[in-house]
């Protein structure tokens, strides 16, 4: 967790480093799901405590997870999004993400809001819009302004890749890697 005023991080749970690259987290009911990158293996913990209650295994690479308050929704960073059951963890429903009839690519980090899944493009700045039941996108943001301002304050800022909702506020967030500033930003969604 991040102090908001501070800035200060307070470690509740930590992985080996040495063997795991952590990766896409999200809340379900009780529990946090997180992924890893390339060691297709994800933890799972309370979400009070922290305490890590088991593992899961999938194939392919771990990259975000958002969730429908159901199931876990997850991204590879090819095209394809799938939903899983988070108890299993086994897929129930894989969407392959295209634009004007073209499968796109290097779909990152995900949040669902307001019944469309927004994506992060990989290496771009980025973020779809895609549509749930078809895979579709149905707009697209272009970040490139922030991606700009967050490498003028840090020259060692890198890739646009994370979004946050706050449905209570309705207000979304987006950072990238190594960024100093995290940006709120406000759209019709």
């Amino acid at each position: 967790m991040v102090d908001e005023k501070s800035g200060k991080i307070d470690v509740k749970a930590e992985i080996d480093r040495d063997k795991y690259f952590g990766e896409g987290i999200v809340i379900l009911k009780d529990k946090i799901y997180q992924l890893t990158d390339t060691t297709h293996i994800g933890f799972v913990y309370d979400a009070r405590t922290y305490k890590r209650l088991g593992e899961f295994h999938y194939a392919g690479d771990g990259w975000a997870l958002t969730t429908n308050g159901t199931q876990l929704i997850m991204s590879d960073g090819t095209s394809t999004i799938r939903y899983r059951d988070p108890v299993s963890f086994e897929p129930v429903k894989t969407l392959t993400v295209t634009a004007n009839g073209a499968v796109v690519g290097n779909v990152n980090e995900l949040e669902l809001i307001n019944g469309f899944v927004y994506a992060n493009q990989w290496l771009t700045s980025y973020i779809l819009k895609i549509d749930t039941t078809s895979g579709k996108v149905v707009g697209k943001l272009d970040l490139s302004a922030l991606s700009a301002d967050a490498k003028q304050k840090y020259s060692g800022a890198q890739e646009m890749n994370g979004i946050a909702y706050d449905p209570v506020k309705d207000k979304v967030y987006v950072t990238g890697k190594l960024w100093p500033v995290r940006y709120e930003i406000r759209f019709e969604h």
